[in-house]
């Protein structure tokens, strides 16, 4: 039945760093759902380019999409998540809810959101899935880091993913190292492309986890509880089944790309650089062209991207090493977002090459 004040909603985190294979994880999982049952997917990103719903079934019956960009749920949007987080549960009536933080949002504060007195008569906080692409934890730059470790504390279940394309000695050191966390994780498995059994999601445990990095993303002193229920950036909250916002509820019409002229929009904090861009849905890109360009373009820690191309529309899915293509059935505008792990002033000359991959 449809969610009614007063049910409880199971409810479900994703967690993992950046290109560990959560958004496909979700995609998987709607597959296996069962037929008649509403599931709401709420997606931070830290890119404020909004791309994921392209690549979880938005389009399909009983599927409803929100994504929350521009920052961080835990720390720099944490006011803006829970008005959004109450609209949409209200607007969507779920009955089940699962919630995949930005891969490099701590999640013991969105648990926390998540378990406040505002939701504790409306969402079950259910297990805690995080993935983990043993090729992360093999670099030290992110295993040592405070959201990688509490990614991994908090989850009840631990998903070696990409086990089909790392090798073994790596995986089972990736492995050995999960268990070196007490409390011992409930289950550890492994996968390819994401693939996890809907049964993980409600399979019942019974201990309490506690962050060993609970300050690790605190929250800004600037930051006001009179910020707006929606967000303000065209970008940082798209109802998706409804279309594209053109206008904020303090009268801000947004700006709209034109054909040549995309919109780009930045984003940094946290030793990372972001940038994003939305074409008007004319642009047509030369395939092979914008391919050769996303594929080997050097450093990325995560690159995602639907275009209109000459005869259909494919996305691009980069997360490190590993790149995928594939059709889409996304037909709104071009979109695009990177996130390197360093500051870079090249953003420019950057979409000068994008602009050069466009069909005459």
């Amino acid at each position: 039945m449809p969610w009614k004040r007063g049910e409880i909603i199971p409810t479900n985190l994703i967690v993992g760093f950046l290109g560990s294979g959560k958004t496909t994880a979700i995609a998987k999982l709607i597959e296996q759902r069962d037929s008649g049952q509403n599931w709401s997917i709420l997606i931070n990103e830290f890119g404020k380019v909004s791309i994921d719903h392209a690549l979880v079934g938005n389009d399909l019956t009983g599927i409803a999409v929100e994504e929350l960009g521009g920052g961080c749920a835990c720390c720099t949007l944490a006011f803006t998540f829970k008005p959004l987080l109450a609209q949409f549960i209200r607007r969507t009536k779920p009955d089940r809810l699962i919630f995949e933080p930005s891969g490099v949002s701590h999640p013991a504060k969105v648990v926390d959101i998540l378990r406040s007195p505002e939701f504790a008569d409306v969402i079950d906080l259910r297990n805690i899935i995080c993935l983990i692409d043993p090729k992360d934890w093999e670099d030290p730059r992110w295993r040592e880091t405070a959201v990688f470790q509490d990614q991994v504390q908090l989850a009840d279940i631990v998903v070696l993913n990409w086990s089909d394309i790392r090798e073994r000695t790596l995986i089972d050191q990736c492995r050995d190292w999960v268990e070196s966390f007490r409390p011992s994780k409930q289950l550890i498995v492994e996968s390819s492309f994401g693939a996890i059994d809907t049964d993980l999601l409600d399979r019942k445990f019974d201990i309490n986890r506690f962050p060993l990095f609970a300050d690790a993303h605190p929250l800004p002193s600037t930051l006001s509880t009179a910020l707006p229920l929606v967000p303000q950036s065209s970008e940082s909250s798209t109802h998706h089944e409804y279309g594209p916002e053109k206008q904020t509820e303090d009268g801000e019409v947004h700006r709209q790309p034109t054909p040549r002229n995309p919109l780009r929009f930045q984003n940094a904090g946290k030793g990372y650089d972001a940038c994003g861009w939305i074409f008007h849905v004319d642009d047509i890109f030369d395939r092979d062209k914008l391919l050769d360009l996303l594929g080997y373009v050097r450093p990325i820690v995560r690159l995602k991207g639907v275009f209109r191309c000459q005869n259909d529309w494919w996305t691009i899915n980069r997360a490190k090493d590993a790149t995928g293509y594939f059709e889409s059935a996304y037909r709104r505008d071009s979109r695009l977002e990177i996130i390197l792990d360093r500051k870079t002033s090249g953003w420019t000359e950057f979409e000068s090459e994008l602009l050069q991959c466009l069909a005459q």
